[in-house]
């Protein structure tokens, strides 16, 4: 029977079965990483002394942590943290616990009591303020744990009383920020409570430390008030006395603080009624906030004389008196209240009119005034902004003329009185003072009329040697009102001296007469025949038309003479020629007039131009006749298209405005024109070796719209999600049109096999990164491409390229929503003109300077985008990357570009021409992954800002786009002489 048994489980044992070789399941491997917290504990066991310890801690810092890992790695450093004595390596782990918190992903409520323990045991005052900055992190990563925030604030609480400044600060800093104003608190070792001394509020607990005897303390106290006014929290008024004492600290980072506390106190209470000391008056808070801060303007750290400044400018609601002493050093009212009639005839007659005699100094004032008290307002805010624009350094005189321009936007009575301090101001000896002063009458302009003594001295800053000086000035002479005509003569003389001495200064001249001539048109009329040399009797020589000066005279002239009808009868038979010659020459300055010359009224052909309104209409039914093609091969659609691109391209000329929108629609019908093309039916039905020459045709129109996607992209601003999408999805078919191109010319299984794969991620990408359009998308080609994935993925590459061309021309025109506001990058090149004759000569091998001046509009990042391309005749081509200092910003979405470009070469027989452009850069990622990949990026390297782990992006696709009009520029390299 054993026998039998043992045979049989011999025979169960010893089957064999045979399993197919297709069914066999494919192994997977699992990659397993390292546990952190396993080679941080080996790392801490090999340290023999606290050095070592230290050492291995800081090295742990530089990595990466995952979130896994975490909390493993946190008990493995509390455990060292218990065993060490060396208060250092205790500070660093203390430190290490509270980045470890941050790490998105991780809740680190539960090392919460690990690290209270620590701090109940902790001994060293350093380690103790580093704990207590811990449990700030962990407090401010549970925003919804009140019981957990509750508890630090009474660990906060209970350390207040420290000896160590440092833990005092951040038991304060940890009140400001985690402080609830609903909870009551007290400083006992019990925290919570209603014993004897009662519940207070937090903020009367960080009050109580204004007055400690450390300044740093103070100042930790003063900011976390701060903190709760920032975290909403309202400040109490009574905060305000407390604050007011602390505005002469003998420490400037209290002042600092006191000044900031108060202005916030100022804004919340502004109507609230405060006594002023030594008197029965009352008087605003704000008002006397006001009076407090002005005093700080005299304060002896110029830090603080700054903040004080500039908290002055937005202190909106202050009485106009108050204000108005701020630029008056005498004192306000002889620090008296002035009395009325009936009060002083009551005080004569209850005193007698002469002294009895009978009582010793009976007849002596009744009032008693001493000096060093303040009545009405604190005697520092009389004067305060002189004070402030006479500082000795340029900071406080910068501030103070800001804050000037604050308040006199708000006051046209204060404008009108700090006219002349800014005005003054135009001396200083720092440039950017002058040009502050400057920017800031331009902004208050609207509200001031300038006498003639004031223009000339505004004037006589046009004599800087600095460019933008003098082209704010233009900017500001602009904008100005001025009262007489003598101003405007003034004006005009000062502005041709101008142009004498620097004829770069031509452009901004000539714009700033425009204005100044539109401004004042019944000035100008009387001073017509002086400035055009006319006579009533005898005829004049005419002038010289390429002169600037006579060109800048007569833009003044014909601004005028747009709002006064009378003023061109005054003018000579070759002022109307002249006329009609700058009109078209140079439309942006002289405007469209009316003018009897010669029996015949010339009249400007731009007057009949369609408005805003009706433009806008016909580009929206122009791209709703071009959404009726439902198919690229449809009959009759290439003709369509062509129509509606001239007709845009047409519109964008006579509209300025809708230049943009005009650009962009019919630069993206562009780009379906050229696929229709190279999709046409007869280039897929001809064999392979006859369709060379439509192979080149249809790869160049792949390569021309990827081109003008990037255009699309990066050229024009105001851009929605919708339009970007439909940009990246008319890329996508023309990468698809590219990989089934390459397939055609059958260069190759490998090359093929990684276009592919290079297209596969292409797709994924464009799902990432509009996911949320993709319902927008219906029907598409993406849309179809998405549904075809599965399938795409698993496919061999030739099938792949047949289901990519059967799509492609199945694929239908997705249809333009027009954005709301969209506008294209421009640059005008102002200098060099390219009208030059005359050759730059310079000798060869050596360099020359060719000034670039132009005028840049909407262009997001301008001092790493735009670039300047010099184009020699031998077809050399170098790209200039400008300073960051070149660029300036005039006004909203405009730049100006001014530098230098150093040329050189060998000699030349004779002077030829180079080009000069400016050039937009950009830089897209072919996976454009950059933006969706930053927030996961991010909480994989948590804590720790090495980028190790992280696998870098896809090779990024760069390129230039040239958006300004070359010009020439005639030079002549001489050679050397020996």
């Amino acid at each position: 029977m054993a026998a039998h048994l043992k045979k049989r489980v011999y025979e169960e044992f010893s089957r064999v079965v045979q399993i197919p070789h297709e069914e066999a399941p494919a192994k997977k491997l699992r990659l397993s990483k390292p546990s952190k917290s396993a080679a941080l504990h080996i790392d801490l066991c090999k340290a023999t002394n606290s050095t070592d310890a230290l050492q291995y801690l800081l090295h742990f810092a530089r990595k990466p942590v995952e979130v896994e890992s975490v909390e493993g790695v946190i008990r493995i450093l509390l455990e060292h943290y218990y065993k060490e004595t060396d208060n250092s390596v205790r500070l660093k782990i203390a430190s290490l616990l509270g980045l470890l918190s941050k790490t998105q992903g991780f809740s680190p409520d539960c090392i919460v009591d690990d690290a209270i323990n620590t701090l109940n045991n902790e001994k060293s005052h350093q380690v103790l303020a580093q704990l207590l900055d811990t449990l700030l992190v962990i407090g401010l990563q549970l925003p919804d744990s009140p019981t957990v925030r509750q508890r630090l604030i009474q660990m906060a609480c209970k350390h207040l009383s420290d000896t160590y400044f440092g833990v005092r600060n951040k038991c304060l800093k940890l009140l400001g920020c985690l402080g609830m104003v609903d909870t009551p608190l007290t400083k006992d070792n019990e925290g919570l409570g209603t014993s004897l001394g009662g519940a207070r509020d937090v903020q009367s607990i960080i009050s109580d430390y204004f007055g400690d005897q450390d300044p740093r303390v103070r100042t930790a106290a003063l900011k976390a008030m701060l903190q709760l006014h920032e975290r909403g929290v309202k400040i109490h008024e009574i905060i305000y006395d407390q604050a007011c004492r602390l505005l002469s600290d003998d420490y400037e980072q209290v002042r600092s603080a006191a000044v900031q506390i108060v202005w916030v106190l100022s804004q919340l209470y502004p109507e609230s009624i405060v006594p002023i000391p030594s008197s029965n008056e009352e008087i605003r808070l704000v008002d006397d906030a006001f009076g407090k801060i002005s005093h700080m303007i005299s304060d002896g750290s110029w830090m603080v004389r700054v903040q004080a400044a500039k908290t002055l400018g937005s202190m909106q609601q202050v009485s106009p008196h108050f204000l108005e002493q701020t630029l008056d050093k005498k004192l306000m009212s002889d620090l008296r209240r002035k009395r009325t009639a009936h009060e002083r005839a009551k005080d004569l007659f209850t005193s007698g009119e002469f002294s009895s005699g009978r009582k010793w100094a009976d007849d002596a004032p009744k009032e008693r005034l001493d000096t060093n008290t303040v009545n009405l307002i604190a005697s520092g805010a009389c004067g305060a902004f002189v004070h402030g624009l006479e500082d000795e350094m340029f900071e406080v005189r910068i501030a103070a003329v800001e804050a000037l321009s604050q308040l006199a936007q708000s006051s046209p009575s204060f404008a009108e009185k700090c006219l002349d301090f800014l005005v003054d101001m135009f001396n200083d000896e720092i440039e950017e003072v002058r040009l502050q002063s400057i920017h800031v009458l331009r902004e208050i302009s609207t509200n001031i009329t300038l006498r003639e003594d004031q223009l000339d001295t505004v004037l006589a800053v046009l004599e800087d040697s600095s460019r933008d000086i003098r082209e704010a000035l233009h900017e500001l002479i602009c904008y100005t009102n001025v009262s007489t005509k003598e101003c405007i003569q003034l004006a005009l003389l000062e502005l041709l001296k101008n142009l004498n001495k620097y004829p770069t200064d031509r452009n901004s001249v000539w714009k700033c007469l425009k204005f100044l001539g539109s401004r004042h048109p019944t000035l100008v009329l009387p001073l017509v025949p002086e400035l055009l040399s006319t006579h009533p009797y005898f005829d004049t020589p005419e002038p010289d038309m390429d002169d600037p000066a006579y060109i800048a005279v007569l833009v003044l002239v014909f601004n005028s003479a747009k709002s006064c009808p009378t003023m061109p009868a005054l003018f000579s038979d070759h002022t109307f020629r002249h006329y009609a010659y700058l009109r078209d020459s140079l439309s942006h300055l002289v405007p469209p007039l009316r003018l009897p010359g010669n029996g015949l009224d010339l009249v400007d052909s731009r007057c009949g131009l369609g408005s805003v309104e009706s433009a806008q209409l016909f580009l929206q039914q122009s791209l709703n006749r071009v959404s009726t093609i439902q198919n690229l091969e449809a009959p009759g659609s290439q003709d369509l298209l062509n129509f509606t691109i001239r007709d845009l391209r047409r519109l964008g000329e006579l509209q300025t405005e809708l230049a943009g929108a005009a650009d962009f629609c019919a630069t993206y019908l562009r780009c379906q024109l050229l696929l229709m093309k190279a999709l046409q039916e007869k280039l897929w039905n001809m064999a392979v070796p006859l369709c060379l020459k439509q192979n080149v045709t249809a790869t160049a129109a792949a390569q021309q719209i990827l081109e003008e996607t990037y255009k699309l992209e990066f050229l024009y601003s105001g851009l929605e999600s919708r339009q970007v999408a439909t940009i990246h999805h008319v890329r996508l078919q023309a990468k698809a049109l590219q990989l089934v191109l390459t397939a055609r010319t059958r260069q190759g299984m490998d090359p093929l096999i990684s276009s592919c794969e290079k297209f596969l991620q292409d797709i994924e990408s464009f799902q990432m990164l509009f996911l949320a359009e993709l319902p927008h998308l219906q029907d598409s080609f993406a849309d179809k491409l998405l549904e075809l994935m599965p399938r795409l993925s698993s496919c061999k590459p030739v099938e792949m390229v047949k289901i990519l061309q059967t799509t492609l021309r199945q694929s239908g025109m997705l249809q333009l929503r027009l954005p709301e506001q969209i506008h294209r990058a421009t640059a005008t090149i102002i200098e060099p003109t390219g009208e030059s004759d005359n050759p730059l000569r310079f000798t060869t091998g050596l360099v020359v300077a060719l000034d670039i001046d132009a005028t840049l509009e909407h262009i997001q990042d301008p001092q790493n985008t735009v670039k300047v391309q010099v184009l020699y005749p031998d077809g050399q081509s170098h790209v200039i990357h400008p300073k960051p200092g070149d660029f300036r910003k005039p006004g909203p979405d405009r730049h100006r570009l001014i530098t230098q470009v150093y040329l050189s070469h060998t000699a030349w027989t004779e002077p030829s021409q180079i080009e000069v452009r400016l050039l937009l850069a950009y830089s897209s990622t072919s996976a454009s992954l950059s933006s969706s990949l930053s927030a996961s990026s991010a909480s994989k390297l948590g804590w720790s800002d090495s980028i190790d782990s992280v696998p870098p992006p896809e090779a990024a696709v760069e390129g230039t786009i040239p958006f300004s009009k070359p010009v020439k520029v005639l030079i002549m390299p001489k050679p050397a002489r020996r």
